[in-house]
């Protein structure tokens, strides 16, 4: 009998996560009471992000960071984090203030971010992909005191550093011009460039005390306000994506009947992850960058996403793992160079973020027959991970977004009261809790006592859940898109054609799109005399917001956009207009 034709599942999912949690187990839990919540927690997860630095350590002679023709091992990465981290002190950082980070994926960025850590500051990754206004906006709110930037991003907040008082100081890494500004210094000035850093000092951890419910960062989500929120996390839940990641895989193996495999990181071989989607996601963060610094793997970065080059690094670095949204996993499979390239050391093809078609599943066995695919459910506020979907499972349930982690509870509620838990299978919206759950919006009261209650984040998804715990995400509840792995606030949008002086009504909407999940498109109805063009709109949107965030097209309605009773514009009417364009 062939692996394939063997019984499956030998167990249900409850049966294999109790022999994964109990006393002793590899994924043991715990209960503990946080902020006066009884939370479940992985008991043998690292307490902190300190910790996760630490036990990085103990693979220094391994490369850690790979970027063109740069390379950092992890003993090299820890000297430019620990001579980064005492200039912060220098500077005067102390724990709990904010430090942030604005710069693409290149190496220097784990370095500040973890510079940051290790002197106790909550760190505040800023999306890079935003204009000059909304970056300002996300230093302003935070009160950062130090921020780091590439060249790119210190063009954009160049103009804002007067208008910052807050901001003491800024540093910026690969200038190829003079300082604009006497608050701008050059990483390099500290740390050098990235194939030196081998030559820098052995410096102590920072004496700074640092527990596991201290606020380690921000991270900007946005609500239906249409203004960025920073959500608070805990170095706990930055940490807890560790055992929900690890989890996933061996629950795998106890399902097909199969013994679980070696996993202390230190007897198996080094794992090879080419990250394409940006370190100030959640996912490129918490759920990428600190489960494989834990676990000694290495991260291969590009300067953006190109599937033939991401072809040939997988085959030069042997990368074992990629994806993050479902357009690379597409591109990867369509491209027609790849039979060039030898892509067999993939064993695992992952993503999330954007509603993916049930085929895709199908396609990535097919074409990588010695990967896995998975996907998965999580939101910045759940700190990434809170479901997994992996393998067999993933393709027995190919339109279901997994399983929650064991120490994650989740359940569907009326959406009438906020209170009434429905029954597996009904329809309603998603509530959370768990040690991933971040604390609270920052600088948002009202925010945060609607969406965090009694420990339980209210999720704003509508879904249902099977009766074996598995989540199938149907719509959201909140007024939002999500274009390859980008959120997207129709209100923000919509905000912007309002201002525009020949618009009267404005919606904008999800347009199908086969590997971006959905782009976003507007319907517009112009003020009589109007004369505004397409192209006229969408570069009145480009000039104000992110690129991504501008719609992919326009189509202007005679009159008043359809309302319902309530007065809200009726979009499910309004998305059909785009349904032939995106399939």
């Amino acid at each position: 009998m062939t692996a394939s034709e063997k019984p499956w599942p030998v167990m249900s999912i409850a049966e294999a996560h109790a022999q994964l949690i109990g006393p002793g187990a590899p994924f043991e839990i715990e209960e503990l009471v946080i902020r006066g919540i009884a939370t479940r927690t992985w008991k043998n997860a690292p307490p902190t992000l300190r910790d996760v630095f630490e036990n990085g350590r103990r693979f220094n002679d391994r490369e850690f960071l790979v970027y063109d023709d740069e390379r950092a091992t992890y003993d090299s990465f820890a000297k430019a984090t620990l001579a980064l981290a005492h200039r912060l002190l220098a500077d005067g950082v102390q724990k709990g203030d904010r430090v942030a980070v604005i710069m693409r994926n290149l190496p220097e960025w784990p370095v500040c971010f973890w510079a940051g850590v290790l002197v106790g500051a909550i760190v505040t990754p800023l999306n890079a992909w935003w204009t000059g206004p909304e970056l300002e906006y996300g230093l302003a709110d935070s009160g950062t005191k130090v921020a780091f930037v590439d060249e790119e991003r210190l063009d954009r907040v160049a103009a804002f550093l007067e208008t910052l008082p807050a901001l003491e100081k800024v540093y910026a890494t690969r200038m190829t011009e003079p300082a604009p500004h006497a608050k701008v210094s050059r990483i390099e000035d500290v740390i050098g460039v990235v194939n030196s850093w081998p030559s820098l000092p052995e410096l102590a951890l920072p004496d700074v005390e640092i527990g596991p419910e201290d606020d380690a960062t921000i991270l900007y989500t946005s609500g239906t306000t249409g203004r960025p929120k920073g959500a608070l996390g805990t170095h706990r839940n930055m940490t807890s994506n560790i055992g929900a990641g690890g989890i996933s895989a061996a629950r795998n193996y106890l399902r097909a009947g199969e013994p679980l495999p070696e996993m202390d990181p230190t007897k198996v071989p080094q794992r090879c992850t080419l990250l394409v989607v940006p370190m100030f996601h959640a996912t490129g963060l918490s759920a990428t960058l600190g489960p494989t610094m834990n676990s000694g793997g290495k991260i291969v970065l590009m300067r953006r996403w190109d599937a033939e080059p991401a072809m040939r690094l997988i085959e030069r670095e042997r990368v074992s793992a990629t994806g993050g949204v479902p357009t690379i996993a597409w591109q990867l499979i369509e491209h027609p160079a790849r039979a060039k390239y030898d892509l067999s050391s993939l064993v695992a093809v992952t993503y999330g973020g954007a509603p993916s078609a049930p085929e895709l599943v199908r396609k990535i066995a097919e074409v990588f027959p010695g990967s896995q695919p998975g996907n998965g459910w999580g939101m910045t506020e759940t700190t990434a991970t809170f479901t997994s979907h992996l393998g067999r499972d993933y393709l027995n349930r190919p339109d279901s977004a997994g399983p929650a982690a064991p120490v994650g509870e989740m359940h569907v509620r009326d959406p009438a009261d906020g209170k009434t838990i429905l029954s597996p299978g009904a329809v309603g919206e998603l509530w959370c809790k768990g040690p991933q759950v971040v604390t609270l919006y920052w600088n948002k009261p009202e925010a945060t006592a609607e969406t965090f209650q009694e420990g339980w984040l209210r999720t704003g998804d509508l879904a249902r859940i099977d009766e074996e715990g598995f989540l199938f995400i149907i719509d959201r509840a909140k007024d939002m898109l999500i274009r390859g792995g980008e959120n997207i606030y129709c209100v923000e949008v919509e905000n912007v054609l309002y201002d525009h002086p020949d618009v009267m009504d404005a919606a904008l909407v999800g347009m199908p799109h086969r590997t971006l999940g959905e782009e976003p498109a507007a319907v517009v109805h112009l003020r009589p005399g109007g004369t505004a063009t397409e192209a006229e709109l969408r570069a009145f949107v480009r000039a104000r917001l992110a690129g991504f965030k501008v719609p992919m097209k326009v189509v202007f309605w005679p009159e008043t956009l359809p309302r319902n009773a309530n007065g809200k514009i009726v979009k499910t009417e309004l998305k059909k207009l785009f349904v032939k364009e995106g399939a």
